[in-house]
């Protein structure tokens, strides 16, 4: 039997039956290579008819052991640092290895010249530190630009361009900067922005314009323009059209080459989180559930963004009729996934599956109670699946300290 479910962002799970999600172990990530492979089509036709190149930013998925499954479509990596960095280039070493870092470590930096052949700077300052070096080992030299045009509504912390931000370089700061030293802008090949989180290419469209009537004077000297990330390109309904267009008027009017370095877009929806319900409760007129998976741990997004994850067979408070909140076992009161309605009441031992759990979770859970990493598996397309890693005591006590001798 077969799960009935399978609107986004449980259409992966067409071919996964009941006895094969009733021998995963919970919690547990599941990976949907058939879902990363469509994204990656998607992905790829945009760079087909646009010329563009597109890179996959490792903050949102690192799942290297998957990578494979990536790999024909993209153009290379995206890191944010010398660890991303390496695994990008043993990962993937045929593909390009882009680095942005908001600042980077003189300690870190000789090492990190061994992976990367474009590395992107937050600042002048780190440009004139950092660049002469980048130059003479031949490696692609960017800067990362503030536009100051803000397009989040209701995320304040995922906007680079709100007010007394540390991330990109403003016009002002730019022109005082080469006022300072007037051959800082012979270390530049190409510049960079990055301003979206989760949005439709309208927002694109708005930034770029900024971008021009900013630092316009900028561009016809540069190779590349790097429009960074957020673009939520493989969501169903996204404006690919006005992507494209955007993408060749601006190498058709600067002669640039345009990277694209999305996270989300690569693994959108290709992931799941299997979880058990390990109690049942009333407390007044709410009903609760205890999961043996935690916000606070496997889905910190949840709690950090936040936001309500997509969860197969419940609805939203008042669509079904059993209203329950559901929560993980730490000791955080706030350790809470969210309210969901349901058919009928759940029962202890059930199973859950959360939906679109590949991306920022993988990547940023944490040990915080002690509670253990949730395993990794893949599903394949025909339903499949097989485990990439798991983990046990050791991966919390050794993040902490060394056992002694």
């Amino acid at each position: 039997m077969r799960l009935a479910d399978t609107r986004p962002p449980f259409a992966g799970l067409a071919n996964l039956s009941w006895e094969a999600l009733a021998s995963l172990p919970t919690p547990c990530y599941l990976l949907d290579e058939g879902q990363l492979r469509r994204n990656g089509e998607l992905l790829l036709g945009v760079q087909q008819r646009t010329g563009c190149k597109i890179l996959l930013a490792q903050k949102a998925f690192s799942n290297f052991n998957v990578y494979p499954v990536l790999a024909p479509y993209l153009a290379g990596t995206e890191a944010s640092g010398l660890y991303e960095s390496r695994l990008g280039k043993e990962e993937l070493p045929e593909k390009e290895n882009h680095v942005f870092c908001a600042a980077y470590r003189a300690d870190e930096f000789a090492e990190l010249l061994q992976y990367a052949d474009h590395i992107v700077f937050n600042s002048p300052s780190q440009l004139a530190k950092f660049g002469p070096a980048a130059k003479a080992a031949g490696k692609s030299v960017g800067l990362r630009l503030n536009p100051e045009c803000s397009t989040q509504e209701g995320h304040a912390i995922y906007d680079p361009c709100a007010p007394g931000s540390r991330l990109g370089t403003t016009r002002a700061q730019w022109d005082a900067a080469v006022q300072a030293d007037p051959a800082l802008p012979e270390l530049l090949d190409g510049l960079h922005f990055h301003t979206l989180c989760e949005q439709d290419a309208d927002a694109l469209a708005l930034t770029l314009a900024a971008v021009e009537a900013k630092f316009g004077g900028l561009l016809p000297r540069m190779k590349w323009l790097n429009f960074g990330g957020g673009h939520h390109i493989t969501r169903p309904g996204y404006r690919l059209a006005t992507l494209e267009q955007c993408i060749t008027e601006t190498q058709k009017k600067y002669g640039v080459q345009v990277y694209l370095e999305p996270g989300e877009a690569w693994a959108l929806n290709a992931g799941y989180l299997v979880t058990t319900v390990l109690d049942t409760l009333q407390n007044g007129e709410t009903s609760l559930a205890i999961l043996d998976m935690s916000a606070a741990c496997h889905t910190p997004d949840v709690i950090e963004m936040p936001y309500r994850p997509p969860l197969l067979d419940a609805g939203d408070p008042g669509e079904k009729p059993y209203l329950i909140r559901l929560g993980g076992p730490t000791c955080l009161a706030g350790d809470v996934v969210g309210d969901y309605s349901f058919a009928s009441p759940l029962t202890e031992g059930q199973r859950l599956i959360f939906g679109d759990m590949a991306i920022y979770t993988t990547c940023k859970n944490n040990t915080f109670n002690g509670m253990p990493l949730p395993p990794i598996w893949a599903m394949d397309e025909n339903g499949t699946c097989r485990e990439l890693v798991k983990f046990g005591y050791s991966d919390f006590k050794m993040r902490l300290g060394r056992a002694a001798d």
